[in-house]
């Protein structure tokens, strides 16, 4: 039987981890593998790889719901609460300080043209995250239709979350039809419990930032990517947030280590300040807490559900499909003029052709870049 570890080691680990681990998801997990598989032996690879399916079983971001998943494991409730911690804050004390200064000094000239040269960099880096993701997920026929559906749904503005949930329960009665057993139905009771109406928020307050994220948290399946693809939808689209405000939310994301769902701290601080960080920080990550812990004894009987798979293949699709018209999207409004045009190319083949590099480096580059060339 495994030993618990001490809830100090648990926390200078993923302290550590929170500190050094940029790169995204995979570059996180693989680096949680690393420290506790092969250094300090405290779980067995095939438990760390039961570990990692079950993160992805549930809404939430993979790899903060990883290092949730191995504090439990070492040292129960508190491990639970002292790994997710340790692992988040430093990302959300970095990226506020960076929300600070950027509502201080983002709209100042001096630091426009580093900007510029950030958002082609920042689909760069999007496109090469999510480029393997339809090989693995588009498995059928079936699957390709749904992806093609979701895209033009994406495409023609409709909300996110309907075409997330439309997509899974699709593909969730074609095979409840193919299958035709009534009783694996059970298994989703806690999905269906989440579906929840949008309404039209006529201003924000820090209990609709609050519901908001809460709700994106609840429901967010796929990398974190899939997270901008909502907050456009959620924020974006009813004026709440500028476009350019959430594309560099993205590079702050990328550019500062841990989750990148700490963007929604820098999301937070520039619509409600301190206040706003705060709350939308707690809210987006607090579903992860929650779901780890008590979805945890149901996970084998969900992970052999065929008509749970089913679901979870059609999310997949839906989340490709909305990341690539969020990149369209973007695409227009930021690939504007030749040097854009040159800073996305060259973005795009970094990303690509050194698949190894750190993602800060390409942000890093594009806006070296952009500044560059604006003194042209």
């Amino acid at each position: 039987m495994e030993q618990k570890a001490s809830l100090k080691d648990i926390a200078g680990l993923f302290l550590k981890l929170g500190i050094i681990g940029f790169g995204g998801p995979a570059a996180h997990i693989a680096m949680m593998r690393e420290e506790v598989v092969q250094k300090r032996q405290w779980i067995t690879e095939q438990h760390f790889l039961d570990l990692m399916g079950a993160t992805n079983l549930i809404p939430g971001p993979n790899s903060t719901e990883m290092a949730i998943h191995i504090g439990h494991e070492k040292g129960g409730w508190k491990g639970l609460i002292i790994a997710g911690l340790c692992f988040i804050l430093p990302a959300v004390f970095i990226t506020g300080i960076f929300a600070y200064l950027y509502k201080q000094f983002g709209q100042v000239p001096e630091v426009q043209p580093f900007l510029y040269g950030i958002k082609p960099a920042i689909i760069a880096i999007i496109l090469g995250a999510v480029f393997p993701l339809p090989k693995k997920s588009l498995k059928s026929t079936e699957l390709i239709i749904i992806g093609i559906l979701v895209l033009v749904g994406s495409l023609l503005n409709i909300n996110e979350t309907s075409l997330m949930f439309g997509a899974g329960f699709f593909a969730l009665l074609l095979a409840y039809l193919r299958n035709s057993k009534h009783n694996s139905l059970n298994s989703f009771l806690p999905l269906s419990l989440l579906q929840i109406t949008n309404t039209t928020l006529l201003s924000v307050s820090n209990a609709n930032l609050f519901w908001i994220f809460l709700k994106i948290g609840s429901i967010l399946y796929g990398s974190g990517y899939v997270l901008f693809a909502f907050l456009d939808a959620e924020l974006v689209s009813r004026g709440l947030l500028t476009r350019q405000q959430l594309v560099d939310a993205i590079a702050v994301g990328q550019f500062t280590p841990g989750p990148v769902f700490s963007s929604v701290t820098f999301i937070g601080y520039q619509i409600n300040g301190f206040a706003g960080a705060a709350v939308s920080t707690v809210a987006i990550f607090l579903p992860s807490f929650v779901f780890v812990a008590l979805l945890n004894p149901i996970v084998k009987k969900m992970r052999n559900s065929k008509l749970f798979s089913a679901f979870l293949d059609a999310v997949n699709v839906a989340s490709v499909a909305i990341i690539a018209a969020v990149c369209y999207e973007m695409g227009k409004e930021t690939i504007t003029d030749w040097r854009t045009v040159l800073i996305a190319v060259l973005s795009v083949a970094v990303a690509f052709g050194y698949r190894k590099l750190n993602s800060a480096f390409v942000v890093l580059g594009g806006s070296v870049i952009g500044y560059l060339l604006s003194l042209l």
